[in-house]
């Protein structure tokens, strides 16, 4: 399974050993990669903000961008009634394209709440869904979970999309294998599981 990297950590290895190398390198930085695919950005000062935590409406845009979800056949092809996401809300293209795929839901009464910040579980679960989750028996998640020290922790909702993401290979765990489902999904974090994606997507059996 995949080590956990802190955001502090990938910060040095994404940026201080490229720093150091200065020579070309066929294995790109993780963070050039994903900004370069656009499907991440910097700050206009040229920051990453690794550790900045995603929000729902950040996560969202970002799974049209990555997994094309605006080419997908919608359940709904009319749009959704969000009270807490305007048609003037920045997001609000990418927002509608998720519900109406299936890939986020919505709240009660209309709400999707676009600020909400998310934790591992439910990025990564969410990530595994417009990836598309595997079909595994309730045997193949548990064999694949107990790996993990604090699998317990999972929300039950989420252990088979979870369970997909950690057989993928996008999710960033411990030095002991843990999964941290209920820390604050990162920026550093989405990266990690983006890079992953463009890697095996660009593998020659591969394509996006």
């Amino acid at each position: 399974m995949r080590r956990f990297i802190s955001a502090a950590s990938l910060t040095l290895m994404l940026f201080g050993v490229a720093a150091v190398a200065q020579v070309p390198s066929p294995l790109q930085d993780p963070v050039d990669r994903v900004v370069d695919a656009g499907l991440m950005s910097r700050y206009p000062n040229g920051d990453f903000r690794p550790e900045q935590i995603m929000s729902r409406a950040e996560l969202a845009g970002i799974l049209v961008r990555a997994f094309r979800l605006d080419r997908r056949a919608s359940s709904q092809p009319n749009g959704v009634a969000l009270q807490d996401v305007p048609p003037d809300h920045w997001a609000y293209t990418d927002i509608q394209t998720v519900v109406r795929t299936g890939v986020m839901t919505g709240y009660g009464e209309g709400q999707f709440y676009p600020n909400q910040l998310v934790t591992r579980a439910e990025a990564f679960s969410i990530f595994a869904q417009a990836y598309g989750v595997s079909q595994f028996s309730d045997d193949t998640i548990q064999e694949i979970l107990a790996t993990h020290p604090d699998a317990g922790e999972i929300p039950e909702w989420a252990r088979r999309s979870l369970a997909t993401a950690l057989y993928g290979g996008f999710v960033n765990v411990g030095t002991n294998d843990e999964i941290f489902p209920n820390r604050p999904m990162t920026r550093a974090d989405m990266a990690y599981a983006l890079n992953e994606f463009l890697l095996q997507s660009q593998a020659p059996d591969g394509g996006l």
